[in-house]
Order: structure tokens, then sequence, then C-alpha cells
């Protein structure tokens, strides 16, 4: 019998030590304090608050778009703010798929283009015929030739994600998408979302205001005044 064991699955985001401060009116504002966690490939993670507790900057921090004060973030071993910009963003590229609550469509190309879009920045020739096959996956097969403004909020949230997921992230980075939806398609949303994350085994790092929604990921990381809160004991 073999006594060979599995080694351990290196994270895919490490944050370590993370501050986030700005200066206002009355001095410094101090936005996230000391904020250390760690993300496993295929792990879903809900990060929830109150408004105003820091998870949206959160976010944009753990994409390499906002800058912390200090602290470290790798994302796949690579510390992101030892990168230039350039740098980063080919990896942002490389890496992360994006799904917002205001769905961020490009109002003047189809729906096939919207999905076509990263793929073409990424040099992939069968952009077409992949970003086709994502819209019918999601659905909307007969809604390839159809601009932004002729479909509805949860056909656009549909779009959003098959252009998030065509890439095949490693990571996928939600802010509330279901915020803009009715309870149903919000709810349609979440499950397809869910199900193409387990599909590709990506790591979902959603933020969200919605207790049940976070309570369908694998853990959740509570943001109170900038900080993680400590858990209650059961």
């Amino acid at each position: 019998m073999s006594n060979a064991t599995t080694p351990p699955v290196s994270p895919i985001i490490v944050v370590e030590q993370v501050n986030k401060s700005v200066a206002d009116a009355s001095g410094e504002l101090q936005i996230l304090r000391d904020i250390d966690f760690q993300l496993l490939p295929g792990e879903t993670v809900a990060i929830v608050g109150a408004s105003g507790s820091g998870k949206s900057t959160l976010l944009s921090i753990l994409a390499g778009l906002d800058t912390p004060s200090s602290g470290t973030v790798r994302l796949a071993g690579q510390d992101l703010f030892a990168l230039s910009e350039d740098d980063r963003a080919a990896l942002r590229a490389q890496k992360m798929g994006f799904v917002f609550q205001s769905f961020q469509l490009m109002g003047n190309l189809t729906a096939l283009e919207n999905v076509m879009l990263p793929l073409e920045l990424a040099g992939q020739r069968d952009a077409r015929q992949r970003a086709t096959q994502m819209l019918q996956h999601v659905g909307l097969g007969q809604r390839l030739q159809h601009y932004p403004k002729l479909l509805s909020g949860g056909e656009q949230q549909r779009v959003a994600l098959a252009r998030a997921f065509v890439v095949q992230p490693a990571v996928l980075l939600a802010d509330e998408p279901t915020g803009s939806l009715d309870f149903a398609t919000g709810e349609a949303i979440m499950q397809l979302m869910l199900a193409l994350n387990r599909e590709q085994g990506t790591t979902l790092v959603l933020v969200t205001h919605d207790r049940a929604l976070a309570a369908r990921c694998d853990r959740c990381i509570t943001l109170n005044a900038g900080r993680i809160a400590t858990p209650e004991p059961a």
C-alpha cells in the first residue's frame, strides 16, 4: 500500500495585513484594518457587512484596481502590488473575471460582441465560437445579436456572466450581482453563477448584503468597521 500523501493545496489568493486609509476633511479615514485571509482554488466565499464596512474597497484591492495603504495581496503566488500597473492588468486579464450589480456591458456592442471582447483582447482566434457557445449555455442563444438596451436586467446579467466565465478565470469577483434584480430573477442568476462556478472550479468571491445568498457559499467573511469580525461562539 502506498504511503504517499496528497500534497497541500496552495491558496489562489493570500491577503496579509491589508490596511486602507484615505484623507478626508477631518483627517485620516481608516477604511480597512489588518485584513488577513486565504482563499483556496474552487472555494466560494461571501464578503458581507453593513454599508460602509469596506466590502467594495476590499474587492477592488483583491482585483488590484485599488492599492492598499499597507499589506500584501498575492494572486496565484504573485504579489499584485509588486507588479507594474500594466503587468497587474495583464495578470488580472489572465486570472480574473468580474460581475457587477450594474452589468457593465458595452452598450454599442451586441450580446455576442460583449462576450467575445475579453477573448479577442487575449488574442483567441475562436472568440466567436466560444462566445456563442457560452451564451447558449446561459440560455441566450436567441439573443446573440441583441444590444443591451433590448435585453431585460436578468438577460443583461446573463450576458455579464457569460463574459466573465468565457475566459475560464481562476477567480471570479462578484459585487452585489443580484442587487438590481427582482427576487425571482436574482435567484435564477445566483443559481446560474454557482452552477458555472462549480463547472469550472473557479474561486468565487461574492460581495453581498444578502445573508441568504452568503449562506450558499462555503464560508463567509464579515466586515465590521473595516475589520474582519470574529465569529461568535456557537
